[in-house]
């Protein structure tokens, strides 16, 4: 519990961490779940305290409730991003991922996307255009 408190905790404080893919996702539900909190506002007494657990240096309070939970008071949810980056060199290997909250102040990072001319479905469906274009054509 302490290490994903003080994951949260950087994530509030950086915007954008790297951690091992299991652990970024197990994170990523508390720390949607504190800017719901935040978005109640710092007078709301369960947003305090949760926000006094989540966050392990309380100086980060203040970013939380006045400059993140404005950021996000229109969005209805999904407040992090998820990308996975290459795995970790040396012994084990581990899956890599990249967290960070939506609206940060660094460059973006670039979606993989996968070939998708490639995929069996689109394959069909070039077959079935080519197949009306000469049945179509006199």
């Amino acid at each position: 519990l302490d290490l994903l408190r003080n994951l949260v905790t950087a994530l509030v404080r950086h915007e954008r961490i790297e951690a091992p893919w299991a652990r970024a996702d197990e994170m990523r539900g508390y720390a949607e779940r504190l800017i719901e909190y935040a978005k109640l506002g710092d007078t709301n007494e369960r947003a305090m305290r949760m926000a006094n657990f989540w966050l392990t240096e309380k100086d980060l309070v203040h970013k939380l409730f006045k400059v993140l939970a404005p950021r996000f008071q229109p969005h209805p949810g999904s407040y992090t991003r998820l990308l996975q980056i290459p795995n970790r060199d040396g012994l084990d290997r581990a899956k890599m991922a990249v967290i960070e909250l939506k609206g940060n102040p660094f460059p973006p990072l670039i979606c993989p996307r996968r070939d998708t001319e490639k995929t069996l479905l689109n394959q069909l469906l070039k077959g079935y255009r080519e197949d009306m274009q000469r049945a179509a054509a006199p």
